[in-house]
């Protein structure tokens, strides 16, 4: 586009014609791109010129830089397709801006119409529209609020709108909603409104303008056209506007040309006065038939650009319908293909679908013949599991039985622990004699334990042990502790065997009880203790009973009374060889159960003699617990129990770990400061008993194995008389009458009795009816919560 050519379009809120808003009364305000700064512009004028018709002036300016898929390029070297789109969509914003103006004029109930131009110069197209439409009334916002002098200076649109607006032009400049200067109008146009003018403007109008004026710029072509010529000016294409720009060019140059001889002629005094008359007529004549000819070409010119524009227009829609013929015709060659390639694929589906249907009548007979086969089998096979479940159902009797037997030595076992558990005297060695009359112990198959840890698996495992694995499995309806030999420390069979039936044969309330056995995988099936070990419990946290002295003084009493006994057994001495607090496990009623007793039995009788079997065949942490006399002579005796055991005490009364233990113990006694080494969790200690204890320990961790005292049952008798005294006496309605342990969950049975849920469930388990305490006939099996007395015994549990 020309740099001198501007090009415009109104956009009245209520479609109105050029001619109704270029009126004297208008008063046109010029606005840019921002509408925050400009509103205060537009309201300056809704104050100052409330009852004027309010024409909006905006000119923006094309880009030069056009956005294309390889980046911004220069319009000149962009595609028109894509110079023509976006020139369209600046279009679009400028009226999209314009309509925002238009809105708040609306709101405020002022009578509004737009112009939009479009200029290389936005300054320049403002001068422009003010020549064009015979602009009166001017409102433009200035950058500056200072004086004159300085606006003139500093604000280039105000600066050229000064200099270059027609001075019958009057001009407000406006500084944020302030008026700070205006530039009145100093003569009337000679430019005809276009109520009063021809169709077409004359050259010699314009010459005039331009001579009157003193300005060199080039109107638009729209000056020279009707009101029926400008509505159809925006869909010229951009040679028409080009050329228009052009002619409007020449005839401007023509009257420039020719005023200067029409005002020269005056001053030559070589002709007469009717020569001069004479010429001045050529003159007019000429200039009519000029300004008469330049109008007809710029017609036939506007013509020949049409016509062109259509021509270009109906080539394209030549070039279109021949593309989309061409389009039509592959279309409908591929259509053919397809239909052809789908007839032969249907014809290829119904010579499969013959085949098939002959395949299944083949199938369907052979069908018939499996179906009289499978019906035979089936026969044979209902003969087969009626003779496999008559198979069954005599091993069922024969295992039942057994377990019958099992459960019954377990319900004496039982009861023989709860009568040990009150005191009777030498219960310990009737408990012996007694167990040598009970049946041989449950032998189980390797698919019975596979089957009970998931083929003991890694997640089933407890503890990883110097003997062997111990495993958390189901057996016998119940949780057991499955405890599986390394084949290495194995001796044969028969040696095996032997083991297990002494082991078998030891019954004590405070070892662990040994349910079964399994030869095939070098296994033994224990009662599981879900209290875990001493260690586990020592180092857990909020546990149900707080851990006072009296509590660790009846289990060092436990300990003690389990290890005489395992001392004084006959025919041989079983020592245990591995005693830590690991070691030491807890059942329901925090009561010791010493386990891994009699398994230095099962080891081959030349390593144990190794020193180094003992340090890797050791429980974790074991280490501190080994007698120094055993490392040194490799020789196992009790008192290597008694040294174990030593640090098992000293550990009770600290709370501390058996490294340099006894050294440090030794050191307080000596300072007289024992009382500041106790493990202050348990509550008040009783002095004495704290420092018999203390003694006592340190005399079982001599090192030399003849300074350390034996386990005899005076001294068992001793601790345990150290806590008894100490205790407060239970109530007797707290004992359940079967285990005779304080009652967690008792329920009351139909012989109107309460007993722990445990003990009356596993009474009724073994198929007994009758009641525990008077043998009668129960009425009914339900058992009902006593929770009075277990409120009862709680409440007691923690005063105590």
């Amino acid at each position: 586009m020309p740099s001198n050519a501007l090009h415009f379009s109104t956009q009245p809120p209520h479609l109105m014609a050029m001619d109704d808003y270029e009126c004297d009364e208008k008063v046109h305000v010029a606005v840019g791109k921002s509408l925050k700064k400009d509103t205060t512009l537009i309201q300056w004028c809704f104050t100052h010129f409330s009852s004027a018709h309010i024409c909006l002036l905006h000119v923006y300016r094309p880009s030069t830089m056009i956005p294309t898929l390889l980046g911004k390029l220069p319009a000149s070297q962009a595609s028109p397709e894509v110079v023509s789109a976006y020139r369209i969509e600046e279009r679009e914003d400028s009226k999209r801006l314009m309509e925002k103006y238009l809105s708040l004029c609306r709101a405020a109930k002022v009578k509004v119409t737009s112009i939009i131009g479009e200029a290389d110069q936005v300054q320049k197209g403002i001068v422009d529209l003010v020549t064009v439409h015979n602009i009166r009334k001017l409102v433009i916002g200035a950058i500056t609020p200072e004086n004159c002098m300085k606006l003139k200076r500093n604000s280039s649109k105000a600066n050229f709108a000064v200099k270059n607006v027609p001075p019958f032009c009057e001009i407000w400049f406006v500084y944020k909603g302030k008026h700070i200067w205006t530039r009145e109008a100093s003569e009337t146009p000679c430019f005809v409104s276009s109520h009063a003018q021809p169709e077409t403007t004359t050259a010699e109008s314009l010459s005039c303008r331009s001579f009157q004026y003193g300005t060199n710029e080039l109107f638009h072509s729209e000056c020279l056209q009707s009101n029926s010529t400008r509505t159809t000016r925006s869909t010229v294409p951009n040679e028409i506007i080009e050329a228009e720009a052009t002619f409007s060019s020449k005839s401007s140059s023509c009257n420039s040309y020719c005023s200067p001889q029409h005002s020269a002629s005056p001053h030559i005094d070589t002709h007469s006065e009717p020569e001069e008359e004479k010429i001045d007529s050529q003159l007019i004549e000429a200039k009519a038939e000029a300004n008469a000819a330049t109008d007809k070409a710029l017609v036939e010119l506007f013509k020949c650009k049409r016509l062109e524009f259509k021509a270009i227009e109906a080539i394209n829609k030549v070039d279109f319908f021949e593309s989309a013929h061409a389009h039509e015709v592959k279309l409908r060659k591929e259509v053919g293909d397809a239909m052809s390639a789908t007839i032969q694929e249907q014809r290829m589906f119904l010579e499969e679908k013959e085949e098939i249907s002959r395949e299944l009548e083949r199938t369907t007979r052979s069908i018939s013949l499996l179906e009289n086969c499978v019906h035979e089998i089936n026969s044979k096979l209902d003969e087969a599991t009626h003779e496999l479940s008559l198979i069954q159902a005599s091993s069922s009797n024969l295992q039942h039985e057994k377990q019958e037997i099992r459960r019954q030595k377990m319900e004496a076992l039982h009861w023989l622990e709860r009568w040990k558990s009150c005191g009777h005297v030498g219960a310990d060695h009737c408990i012996i004699g007694f167990s040598e009359e009970f049946p041989e112990l449950a032998e189980f198959s390797l698919s019975d334990l596979q089957n009970a840890t998931c083929n003991f698996s890694e997640s089933f495992k407890a503890m990883e042990g110097g003997y062997g694995s111990i495993y958390k499995g189901e057996m016998l309806g119940r949780t057991v502790a499955i405890r599986k030999l390394h084949s290495h420390n194995m001796q044969g069979s028969a040696e095996f065997h032997q083991e297990v039936r002494v082991l078998g044969s030891i019954q004590h309330p405070n070892l662990v009880t040994l349910l079964g056995v399994c030869p095939e995988a070098w296994s033994f099936v224990y009662e599981y203790y879900p209290n875990g070990s001493l260690q586990d419990y020592l180092s857990r946290k909020g546990s149900l009973l707080p851990l006072t002295w009296t509590i660790r003084v009846r289990w060092i009493s436990e300990i003690a009374r389990a290890l005489c006994f395992l001392h004084s057994s006959r025919p041989e001495t079983i020592i245990h060889g591995g005693l830590t607090l690991e070691t030491v496990l807890l059942d329901t009623g925090l009561s010791c159960k010493i386990c891994d007793f009699g398994f230095s039995r099962l080891v081959k009788e030349e390593s144990l003699s190794l020193p180094c079997f003992h340090l890797s065949t050791e429980p974790k942490g074991s280490f501190s617990y080994i007698d120094p006399e055993l490392q040194r002579t490799g020789v196992l005796t009790p008192k290597s129990d008694v040294y174990s055991f030593g640090l098992i005490i000293l550990q009770l009364l600290t709370g501390r770990t058996p490294v340099g233990l006894a050294g440090e113990v030794r050191r307080a006694i000596s300072c007289g400061k024992l009382s500041s080494i106790l493990d202050s969790s348990a509550g008040e200690w009783n002095s004495t008993g704290a420092t018999r204890l203390a003694e006592l320990g340190l005399q079982c961790c001599q090192l030399n194995s003849r300074d350390r005292p034996e386990l005899t049952p005076s001294l068992v008798r001793e601790l345990k008389q150290l806590y008894v005294s100490e205790e407060r006496p239970v109530p007797p309605f707290f004992l359940c009458p079967i285990f005779q342990e304080i009652m967690h969950d008792p329920q009351v049975a139909a012989d109107g009795f309460t007993y722990e849920r445990k003990a009356i469930r596993e009474w009724l388990e073994y198929g007994h009816e009758t009641s525990p305490m008077t043998n009668l006939k129960l009425s009914y099996l339900h058992l009902t919560h006593n929770n009075a007395l277990r409120f009862a015994i709680q409440d007691w549990l923690c005063k105590s």
